[in-house]
């Protein structure tokens, strides 16, 4: 059986033989080779890599080295270790990568006087609210014999800790002579530092150049002069697939009720769209809308796509331009009394430094059954006749104030102001309140109601055609300023 075996595998063993015959001649002659001609991985990849370089004729290696040259690769950070402590115990090493949060990103610096400034920007949250981060403002002469001014600045958070990664920060430099009083211009610089807040155990100052004045440029008069608006709207970021004939209704109801010496800041967070633009571009052109494009913002984490710091810019900017700046949106309109006019009110309130104003609540959806045929023709405050009466609600307000006797301010009211503020105004001021319908592009009449007074879900509401008996003269009022140009606008 073993010869039967064997003989069926001859072949095989041959093979086998042969092979075991080669390895073992190798292992021989191995033993006779130097040390120093033993191969190595290293030398394997070397060989691996003039292999790969032979294959790419195209790049050569000095050209790869004139990359390197001008491009260094960074050196990586110092990484600490573990230690062991004379008392015995173990102390742990924490290395830290990459970053949470800036410090400081700058919106606007603006002249808040002759020897003020105010900044206004976001900075970390967490470095706010858990640290306490110091500012210093250094004012350097462009004239070169003249010396540094050095001042401590104290800031201002008037977002109420809305503020999410980001939070609002108004930075105040008051420094204690005029600055700049020969106009031969300057850069203003901020230091920002953390004071150990983030990580203790560095104290990381950013020196930000805030401000510069060429020489020349410096108006010292307009701290004192007449304001070129007796009205001036602060509007929040507009945002989202906004109607434009809501806007369209909006710009021009406010226009006739603010008049000439009025004006219209109107930030742009992404919801100025072509349709949009084409219904603020005559006011504009007439000279009573500013348009920003401020969508750069939403790289930095905010509330509600950094309100309170476009409120709080919009002050900074145009603190001496204006009497009064009044803070709500596009979906509220001011509403004054019949025998009253905005001046006629404003001036009984001049002895205060803001007011607060009532809202008027009104449905979005409820319109009267005898409009059902032309409601496509009717604008949006002309159908919506219908208010809500609920009783034991505490309702958000909006406000003016002067600008001048103004801080910082908020989207409600400001708390940061030199003077009173009164909340005493019903009878003489409010605002209807047509919530949600600015982002609507549809026809917002949902129900037609026939009668003075109903309730839907839970809620009672009233008949109220404040502003429908006045919608004619808005109408005509737009005719006569731009023409018939925005007749054709679409929800």
């Amino acid at each position: 059986m073993v010869v039967r075996v064997v003989w069926n595998w001859v072949a095989e063993l041959k093979l086998l033989l042969t092979a075991l015959l080669l390895l073992c001649t190798v292992a021989t002659i191995l033993q006779f080779i130097p040390s120093r001609l033993s191969f190595s991985a290293s030398d394997l990849r070397f060989c691996i890599s003039r292999v790969s370089i032979v294959a790419e004729p195209n790049v050569t290696r000095q050209e790869e080295v004139v990359v390197d040259a001008q491009q260094p690769e960074p050196s990586p950070p110092s990484v600490e270790s573990d230690q062991r402590l004379p008392n015995g115990a173990l102390r742990r090493a924490f290395n830290p990568y990459g970053a949470v949060a800036y410090n400081f990103i700058t919106m606007g610096t603006y002249r808040g006087g002759p020897n003020n400034f105010v900044i206004v920007g976001l900075a970390s949250k967490a470095l706010q609210v858990f640290s306490r981060p110091t500012y210093q403002c250094q004012w350097i002469p462009q004239n070169n014999s003249q010396a540094n001014t050095t001042t401590v600045a104290y800031k201002i958070l008037p977002d109420w800790g809305y503020g999410r990664v980001y939070t609002v920060v108004v930075v105040n430099c008051t420094f204690s002579q005029p600055i700049n009083t020969d106009n031969s211009g300057g850069t203003l610089l901020l230091q920002a530092s953390t004071s150990g807040g983030g990580d203790a155990k560095f104290n990381v100052t950013d020196t930000i150049p805030a401000l510069t004045e060429p020489p020349g440029s410096l108006n010292i008069s307009m701290f004192a002069a007449e304001p070129k608006y007796d009205y001036l709207y602060c509007g929040s970021p507009l945002y989202g697939n906004l109607s434009p004939q809501r806007v369209r209704e909006w710009i021009a109801y406010h226009v006739r009720l603010f008049g000439k010496r009025s004006h219209f800041i109107i930030y742009d967070a992404g919801g100025v769209h072509e349709e949009v633009l084409k219904v603020l571009k005559p006011w504009m052109e007439l000279g009573y809308v500013t348009l920003q494009d401020v969508r750069d913002q939403e790289r930095f984490d905010g509330y509600y796509h950094n309100q309170f710091m476009v409120v709080n810019d919009c002050l900074h900017r145009y603190k001496f331009m204006a009497k009064w700046m009044f803070f709500f949106d596009v979906d509220e309109y001011i509403y004054m009394p019949p025998k009253s006019t905005i001046k006629s009110v404003l001036d009984s309130l001049s002895d205060y430094s803001q007011f607060t104003i009532e809202q008027m609540p009104m449905s979005s959806k409820h319109c009267l059954t005898q409009d059902a045929a032309k409601r496509q023709r009717k604008w949006g405050f002309e159908k919506l006749v219908y208010r809500d009466v609920k009783k034991g609600i505490r309702r958000d307000r909006k406000y003016a104030l002067q600008p001048r006797n103004a801080y910082a301010t908020g989207v409600h009211m400001s708390q940061n102001i030199a003077g009173k503020t009164t909340h005493k105004t019903e009878g003489r001021i409010k605002y209807f309140h047509y919530h949600g319908t600015i982002a609507q592009r549809r026809e917002p009449c949902r129900f037609l109601i026939n009668s003075t007074e109903f309730n839907y879900e839970k809620t009672p509401y009233v008949l109220d055609t404040t502003l429908r008996d006045i919608a004619w003269s808005v109408k005509k009022f737009e005719l006569e300023m731009i023409g018939p140009r925005l007749e054709k606008t679409w929800q």
